[in-house]
């Protein structure tokens, strides 16, 4: 079928979409409903759709195009719940299971019939990664029969009418709901609060004197203090007093309206400057029973190393990509056979981070030094001889993320990842030593693709394409525990040591051919030529993304187009070029 997706941005959940339906057969189309109602009026027009799909709507869509054509809605609540923050009440009265809802527009805000309902378990994380992992799943699943059932036209979707469907119209959840009573609130309120608006909107409340938004908590189990009080700092985080405990905040974000140069998310301790908190450090290998934030973990199970690392929307800033190199350094004089790199769940890596470079003082040279920072990082990886590095993707990887991914002996995501392996999209030719890794394991006519379109790539199509080497099918919740026994049968491979010795014999070989420092300064010329031409389409794009301020039309045009290109590909656009969001974005 002909689907046209109406997206008010090209989210983790929109590209999940697109990607799947993509690998269905269906030739699929994305507008952004965020430019008004008239681009999307021309998209259906020009497209002529069979079906319209909207994976994440803010705002209602156009009354003569649902009516005119089948249009579903994603609605991240079981059937019956209406309303704008079915996440958030889901979170908040601690629900054990919720839904997702594909459901038909019509006048009343979520009021349609019902085309497909998914079930899925309400993990006890923050909103961002419960809609990116089990909401996505389930929406996925709810798409997929949708349209399964719409394109063999017998099904009957269920009026909302129906006494088996119980309606609950739920209110817009206010800052007032999420407000923190510092003396009163006990630990497991403040963090549900906090988890309950990580990503959006923020939990609003004042720190050193300023209205500052929340954003992320992590439980402390050593640390006291009056309640309210600033404790300490680790790794850019804060740690706040509760009246029976502490919680680390990573990021706040400061009020558009408070004349702060940057009023966006960043690291919290970034954001509140010279505040006289102590350092206090997480130790890298963290005793299991300790229960406090640490963004980097190292841990060993026999043969098997496992360098965990969770960052804030998968943006890694220059501090970040020096931490993890320290940290992948030491592993690195362990004793072990494999070494498995990505956290939990949730995203692996979006590369540099546009929001710090975005509030430096210097954005070209902060990007600057960001990207050698992540460059170090994937060149040790491809430097490891010695033993086999898996990098384990538990959610999404962009950009200079997924070349981190890449530099590794093989790549494992769980079933359900997107992986941007290009940077097309914020306007940049890339480094982190892709145009090393990208054809060496796609050939140059696919990386040529892959780069020119920038379009998402499910997991499925990674693996069919050589990105991915294995797909793990498990729940969010279960994919580390499977990676960790995949990894220890791989340690124990008879015969591994003659395919660590394979591994640097081909390195060698490939260092002789063309050493990794010259594609590295091949890289960093077009990088740096970009980084420091003020009128470079970069600082726009990345200035515009990371402040949430319009850029470009419903269907954005690529980068320039030898911004991107491989030596000898041509320019050109893909025939139908699907707004994607940029590389790095915290989405």
């Amino acid at each position: 079928m002909d689907i046209l997706l109406v997206a008010s941005a090209f989210n983790s959940l929109s590209q999940r979409v697109y990607a799947e339906l993509t690998d269905q057969g269906h030739r699929v189309d994305v507008v952004l409903a965020s430019h008004g109602d008239e681009p999307v009026r021309a998209a259906v027009r020009g497209f002529r759709p069979d079906l319209v799909i909207a994976p994440m709507l803010t705002t209602a869509l156009p009354e003569d195009v649902w009516r005119e054509h089948t249009c579903l809605i994603v609605h991240p609540g079981p059937p019956g719940d209406r309303g704008p923050s079915a996440l958030d009440w889901a979170i908040a009265g601690q629900a054990r299971e919720w839904g997702v809802t594909v459901l038909q527009a019509e006048a009343g805000m979520d009021a349609g019939p019902v085309w497909a309902a998914e079930p899925f378990p309400v993990a006890p994380v923050g909103k961002s990664d419960l809609y990116r992992n089990e909401v996505a799943d389930a929406a996925v699943t709810a798409v997929l029969t949708a349209v399964r059932r719409h394109a063999e036209g017998a099904y009957k979707p269920r009026p909302q009418s129906d006494p088996s469907i119980g309606v609950v119209w739920r209110d817009p959840f206010r800052q007032e709901r999420r407000r923190v009573d510092w003396e009163h609130d006990d630990t497991a309120t403040v963090l549900r609060k906090l988890r309950g608006a990580d990503s959006r909107p923020g939990v609003l409340d004042e720190l050193a004197g300023r209205e500052l938004f929340l954003h992320g908590g992590h439980p402390e189990d050593e640390l006291r203090g009056r309640p309210g009080d600033l404790l300490a700092q680790r790794s850019g985080a804060v740690c706040r007093a509760t009246r029976d405990g502490a919680v680390w905040i990573p990021e706040l974000r400061p009020r558009r309206n408070s004349g702060d140069p940057a009023p966006f998310r960043r690291p919290a301790a970034d954001v509140l400057g010279a505040v006289g908190l102590p350092e206090i450090p997480a130790p890298l290998e963290l005793p299991a029973h300790r229960r406090t934030y640490a963004d980097i973990r190292y841990r060993q199970h026999g043969d098997v190393g496992l360098l965990g690392f969770s960052f804030p929307a998968g943006a890694m800033s220059t501090g970040q990509c020096r931490r993890l190199l320290a940290a992948y350094e030491y592993a690195l004089t362990r004793p072990t056979r494999v070494l498995v790199l990505g956290g939990a769940r949730d995203f692996f890596s979006n590369g540099i981070h546009l929001n710090v470079i975005e509030a430096a003082p210097d954005p070209a040279q902060e990007s600057w030094a960001n990207l050698n920072a992540m460059d170090d990082l994937v060149e040790a990886v491809l430097r490891t001889t010695d033993r086999l590095v898996v990098a384990a993707l538990a959610g999404n990887a962009a950009a200079g993320g997924a070349m981190l991914a890449l530099a590794a002996d093989q790549v494992w995501c769980r079933t359900g990842t997107v992986l941007n392996p290009h940077y097309r999209r914020m306007g940049l030719y890339g480094s982190e030593f892709w145009t090393y890794t990208l054809p060496r394991r796609v050939g140059p006519d696919e990386a040529r693709r892959l780069t020119e379109e920038a379009l998402p790539v499910s997991a499925a199509t990674a693996r069919r394409l050589g990105l991915v080497d294995r797909l793990v099918p498990a729940a969010p919740g279960e994919f580390a525990a499977e990676v960790e026994r995949l990894a220890a049968a791989l340690a124990a491979t008879p015969g591994l040591h003659r395919r660590l010795a394979a591994k640097a014999s081909a390195r060698a070989a490939d260092e002789r051919h063309r050493p990794l420092a010259e594609y590295r300064r091949s890289e960093l010329a077009r990088m740096h030529a970009l980084f420091f031409d003020p009128q470079a389409p970069y600082h726009a794009l990345r200035a515009a993304f990371v402040r949430r301020t319009p850029s470009g039309s419903p269907r954005p045009p690529a980068a320039p187009a030898d911004a991107q290109r491989l030596p000898g590909a041509p320019a050109g656009r893909p025939p139908h070029a699907s707004p994607s969001g940029p590389a790095g974005a915290p989405r």
